[in-house]
């Protein structure tokens, strides 16, 4: 890649990440917090800076100019070739490194992608999240639901819940796990997870930004644009009243809102799809393969 088209490729990044993480910092400063726009800050550990880092991914190599040029190269997990004044992902050192880690989540991402999607959850982990619970428990404290204690409740006792995703299950309370169809765990992820399913494909982001810096950037954002969306239909069908912050609910204990719910599902899940398809292009072009896929557990 010519220095005139990764200096501009770079330029662009950045100016795409410092329009997404803007009004994330500047509550930062205010000691503001949002509880829906923060969370991708908050629940996952990249902070904006890193998000800003431009890579050009695995098996693309960028001609250097002048000093600033191999100062940015400088880095973890890069070599520079001074003969041909070149800079490119280190990859073997990185499979040394990462390729344990690499293989896990090539691992879960093929076996998401093969997996047919199932539809039908709408979103009740979050309800679940807050079954039975007292409001000094509540995770967002500050944020009133929408419906009374009682009728919360019953949304959760009269639904079929089937969260199929350990990181959502594990905030369950303890009166809503038995309620769930399966009991997900952290070995069985790879086993469990499918393409239908929110929260794993609002974890596109989290993998991406492990898998640095054998991921495009452009690949990066487009999976953090992907998981604040997700994030959004996440809590615009949960119980909390968001309206304070400008957002309407689905409003999935009707059949309205079911429909509604589905229909977004589809559409974040064909958006994951097509990522997990990139980034496991990324994790072959750094030598890294996947296992074969594993049926899901019943």
């Amino acid at each position: 890649m010519p220095a005139a088209a990764w200096h501009a490729a770079r330029d662009r990044h950045a100016q795409r990440a410092d329009q997404r993480t803007a009004a994330h910092r500047a509550r930062r400063q205010r000691g503001e917090a949002h509880p829906v726009e923060d969370f991708l800050f908050t629940y996952y550990p990249f902070s904006p800076g890193k998000l800003a880092r431009w890579h050009p991914g695995a098996g693309v190599r960028v001609r250097l100019g002048d000093g600033p040029d191999r100062a940015e190269f400088a880095r973890r997990w890069y070599a520079l070739d001074e003969e041909q004044q070149t800079a490119a992902v280190d990859l073997e050192q990185w499979r040394a490194q990462r390729g344990d880690g690499a293989r896990f989540i090539a691992g879960l991402l093929t076996a998401t992608l093969h997996r047919e999607a199932t539809f039908g959850c709408f979103g009740l982990h979050e309800w679940a999240m807050v079954y039975r619970q007292s409001d000094d428990d509540r995770r967002h404290g500050q944020v009133p639901l929408r419906l009374s204690r009682a009728q919360t409740d019953a949304v959760v006792e009269g639904h079929r819940v089937q969260c199929s995703h350990f990181d959502a299950f594990r905030f369950f309370t303890e009166p809503a796990r038995p309620l769930n169809t399966l009991q997900p765990t952290r070995t069985g992820m790879v086993a469990n997870e499918q393409p239908g399913c929110l929260h794993a494909g609002m974890d596109l982001y989290k993998w991406a930004m492990k898998l640095e810096p054998i991921v495009a950037s452009e690949t990066v954002l487009d999976a953090f644009d992907l998981a604040v969306d997700i994030r959004r239909l996440d809590m615009e069908a949960s119980p909390y009243d968001l309206h304070d912050w400008g957002l309407e609910p689905v409003r999935i204990e009707t059949a309205a809102g079911k429909a509604e719910y589905k229909r977004r599902q589809e559409a974040l899940s064909v958006r994951a799809q097509e990522i997990r398809r990139r980034l496991l292009a990324a994790l072959a072009a750094a030598g890294v393969q996947a296992a074969a896929p594993q049926p899901a557990r019943a």
